[in-house]
């Protein structure tokens, strides 16, 4: 397998690991990743991250390198998993756990614990982005004042996100743009 990503930061950086060649997977570029993990630099040690397409792994495993306390990884596709497993397992890390399963089945499951940190990154060009963030919030996936990351096609409109959404930061690179926003809920 000749597709491997870097970690950028923590305690695996450096480490390569391999990812599945699938369709349309496409890790988050390294430089991507590390904007994004500066814009939360203090967002992740001790907290609970949901890695929702998780795909390459990228962004999840570099989260638990970064000392989230627990990140789970979800994706569809059964080699994908296998080798988000095998990966894991090569790093020794407890705190990664792997759901294969559908995104929107995962979230429509009544096992709802709240998140600190979502990193949103699903396929291009199959509109599955604002659906994903309205489940996330209508369904009770977000702690309050939770960061979402969501990465997105280049142009691609995000009307629709939920409104007590509040937009942090954005940027763009090559072919993606890419977000970070927190959650306002009031949860009382």
């Amino acid at each position: 397998m000749r597709n491997k990503l870097r970690i950028i930061g923590g305690q695996w950086r450096s480490r390569q690991l391999p990812f599945q060649d699938a369709p349309g997977l496409r890790p988050t570029p390294a430089r991507v990743r590390e904007t994004v993990f500066n814009w939360l630099q203090h967002d992740i040690a001790g907290r609970r991250c949901l890695d929702l397409y998780a795909g390459s792994g990228a962004l999840g495993v570099e989260a638990a390198s970064r000392g989230a306390k627990q990140v789970l990884q979800v994706d569809n596709n059964a080699q994908v998993c296998r080798q988000l497993h095998s990966n894991k397992n090569s790093l020794n890390a407890s705190q990664i756990s792997i759901v294969q399963q559908d995104v929107f089945r995962f979230l429509g499951t009544s096992e709802i614990q709240p998140y600190d940190v979502v990193f949103l990154d699903p396929p291009f060009k199959q509109g599955l982005a604002v659906q994903t963030c309205q489940w996330l919030q209508q369904k009770g996936w977000l702690a309050a004042d939770a960061k979402i990351y969501v990465e997105v096609e280049k142009g691609l409109s995000l009307t629709g996100i939920p409104e007590n959404w509040h937009q942090r930061r954005q940027k763009s690179a090559g072919e993606v743009d890419y977000y970070l926003f927190d959650n306002h809920a009031d949860n009382s």
